[in-house]
């Protein structure tokens, strides 16, 4: 059977769409990788200054650690965190006039916002997180506790920091900077506004 010419233009067109659309499946099938991670764990150091005391400021310091685990989306500059710290203060006179303890640690999850910068070694950020808070020692443990729910209240967080890119693998926490609420139970208002510094380091996945 004779083809013509016309048939032969449409049978040539035909065969290079199919070539093209079968190129752009094979391409697309491809994994790929956006951004140079996926993965971010922070080990910080952690200083808090709280408020437990209602009556004024009653502020006080705790120290401790940080844990951060943050999965970003894939394209885009979104980061989902999970995040735990635990702080400490024991001094006898930095909370109380009496001998008063107290341990908060702290279990949060949200989101981060990482602007995406080419050629930079500064990484800022930006997070909103919510969760829950557990305290222990003499200053919730006491005779005279009116924390009833001293072992899971709500926390949440929200502020940002900026990380100092040293190679594809490892990042500097310069600063990082949040308000923490909690309600821990208190006798008056239920409410502890709390500043968490931390600094460290960043491994990337």
């Amino acid at each position: 059977m004779r083809i013509g010419n016309g048939n032969r233009c449409f049978l040539l067109l035909v065969m290079a769409a199919l070539s093209t659309a079968w190129s752009t499946v094979n391409a697309q099938s491809v994994p790929t990788v956006e951004g140079p991670h996926h993965a971010d764990l922070s080990l910080s150091y952690d200083y808090l200054r709280s408020n437990a005391p209602p009556d004024g400021c009653g502020c006080f310091s705790l120290n401790g650690g940080n844990a951060a685990l943050a999965l970003h989306l894939r394209r885009s500059s979104f980061a989902v965190v999970a995040d735990l710290g635990v702080a400490h203060s024991g001094s006898a006179a930095s909370i109380d006039t009496t001998r008063y303890s107290l341990t908060l640690s702290t279990f949060t999850a949200g989101l981060r916002y990482q602007p995406r910068f080419r050629g930079g070694s500064l990484q800022p950020f930006v997070e909103v997180l919510a969760g829950l808070v557990h305290s222990s020692g003499t200053l919730v443990e006491g005779q005279d506790n009116v924390a009833s729910n001293a072992g899971a209240a709500f926390a949440g967080l929200a502020g940002g920091g900026l990380d100092l890119r040293i190679n594809r693998r490892l990042s500097l926490r310069l600063i990082e900077a949040n308000y923490l609420a909690t309600k821990i139970d208190n006798g008056v208002n239920d409410h502890q506004n709390n500043l968490r510094l931390n600094t460290g380091i960043v491994f990337h996945f």
